[in-house]
């Protein structure tokens, strides 16, 4: 027995060694099996295949290049294909090298000549399909400076064929490329003059309810008056437009990050902290978008900031979040501590990356929140101090200025004191102790209120005296008389009829 369990064992170790993970495919080959989705999704009017074929986009466009889009369009598109014809001329010929070595596959073997003809398209497949390969090739294009340009060419082609097309099972494709669209005029430097595209096919998409691509421009409008600090036209669009409700989160995510910018610049750091919060629960997942996750708690730091609160450490030490947010926790440092001469410091030592992610203006905000934590720590110090010493420890221009201010938070309670104008300093409110009379009477209303809790809770649990008792009786006279019936009707003194009343 001992021998025939080690020989099983074995066999199981070598069946688990001669298995072998399956190799991932080629990029060529997820394309080829994207366009079966997509062909399979219009004609079997499934739009999630489309949706699952655009899920993969992120990650396929980082790995094709000029050689996989043409082996791509080749082997999905018949030789003779004006289509074809027309996708591969956006694309770099084909070096000699692959082209000798085309020629000797082809020839030279006689396994290649055997294969079954059904290997080969005989027809175009459906136009979703070539609007999928113009937005892979516009991403591709997006790779060089050089191409720039070629990809708003394409892009402007690839809309018209678009718009010319009408086709409402293009909708979710189209909202892709729009998104590729502005990407490419980003890059060229020419987002302004795309503005006036954006709108007129954000009309369209409002009429024709097409949520996918209305969501789609929303945002792109969006970025671009961001883009260009135009902040009270941005506004005017959120409010004459209704964002769908039916919009994918990424889409939601930016959404809320265009609007807590706006808020933010509004003053409204209430709101703008809420969009932010938002932004973060529905972006992708940290490592999935890096880029999209720092930028939003770069904005979200300064307005946490903003409101008077201090944001979480552990947030600082976040992989994706610590380099990036480096410059921003030193700011953090000196607003906790009150120094404005350490905050002055960090502000012009990371005024490029301020001004780079456009907070340097947001941050500039956040002196009189320095001041005011300064003002704050004085305050709890000193009894009584001149207006010169505050001057001197909070670096600040004048004695006028040090004046100004410390009223300012007087008046916004921040502090506890008064100014005496006439000798030039700021007498601070005496803090208070456990003792005396305003502690007595907070600790008797708190009584009060415990009292008054008690005698609620025990009226509320009383009940009539001995009430039971007499549901007691009732029901053991009830037993009692259907005992009776019960013997009655065994003695047989009534009939079936007679005397069972409501039974």
């Amino acid at each position: 027995m001992p021998d025939v369990e080690i020989v099983k064992a074995t066999d199981k170790k070598d069946e688990k060694k001669d298995e072998r993970k399956p190799e991932p495919p080629t990029p060529t080959q997820e394309i080829k099996a994207n366009i079966a989705l997509i062909d399979r999704a219009i004609n079997d009017l499934e739009t999630r295949l489309t949706h699952r074929v655009l899920r993969s986009l992120t990650a396929l466009r980082k790995r094709i290049n000029d050689k996989v889009l043409r082996d791509a369009i080749e082997e999905n598109y018949p030789k003779d294909s004006a289509v074809k014809n027309s996708l591969l001329s956006w694309l770099p010929p084909a070096p000699p090298a692959e082209q000798s070595m085309e020629v000797d596959t082809t020839s030279g073997t006689n396994a290649t000549a055997s294969l079954p003809p059904s290997s080969k398209p005989t027809s175009d497949p459906v136009p979703e399909a070539e609007i999928y390969f113009r937005l892979l090739i516009i991403h591709h294009l997006h790779t060089s400076k050089d191409t720039y340009s070629k990809s708003i060419q394409l892009s402007h082609e690839t809309v018209d064929k678009m718009q010319a097309m009408n086709r409402r099972s293009m909708d979710p494709i189209a909202a892709k490329i729009w998104f590729a669209v502005e990407r490419s005029y980003e890059l060229g430097g020419e987002l302004a003059d795309a503005r006036p595209m954006f709108l007129a096919a954000q009309r369209t998409a409002s009429l024709r309810h097409d949520d996918d691509t209305q969501a789609s421009l929303i945002n792109r409008l969006l970025r671009g008056y961001l883009h260009y600090n135009l902040y009270d036209q941005a506004d005017k669009l959120v409010s004459k437009t209704t964002f769908p409700a039916s919009a994918s989160n990424p889409q939601y995510a930016r959404y809320h990050y265009s609007l807590g910018r706006i808020k933010a610049v509004q003053l409204n750091y209430t709101a703008a902290h809420t969009n932010l919060q938002q932004a973060i629960r529905r972006a992708p997942a940290a490592k999935t978008a890096p880029g999209f996750y720092q930028v939003v708690h770069k904005l979200f730091v300064i307005v946490e900031l903003l409101m008077g609160d201090i944001p979480d450490r552990g947030l600082f030490r976040h992989p994706v979040l610590e380099k990036a947010l480096s410059a921003y926790f030193d700011i953090v440092k000196a607003v906790r501590t009150g120094s404005l001469s350490e905050f002055q410091t960090t502000l012009n030592k990371h005024a490029a990356q301020f001004e780079a992610d456009k907070t340097y203006t947001l941050i500039v905000r956040l002196r009189q929140n320095v001041i005011k934590t300064g003002i704050r720590r004085l305050s709890l110090s000193y009894s009584r101090i001149s207006l010169r010493d505050i001057c001197l420890k909070l670096h600040l221009d004048s004695e006028e200025d040090a004046e100004y201010i410390v009223g300012k938070a007087i008046r916004d309670g921040v502090i506890e004191g008064r100014i005496v104008h006439e000798k030039g300093w700021m007498e601070c409110g005496s803090q208070k102790d456990g003792y005396g009379p305003e502690a007595s009477d907070m600790f008797g209303r708190r009584i009060g209120y415990c009292l008054d809790l008690h005698n609620e809770s025990v009226k509320a649990m009383r009940y009539p005296l001995n009430a039971h008792r007499k549901e007691l009786a009732a029901a053991q006279d009830a037993r009692e008389r259907e005992k009776e019936l019960a013997k009655e009707i065994q003695e047989g003194d009534l009939d079936d009829d007679e005397g069972l009343g409501d039974y």
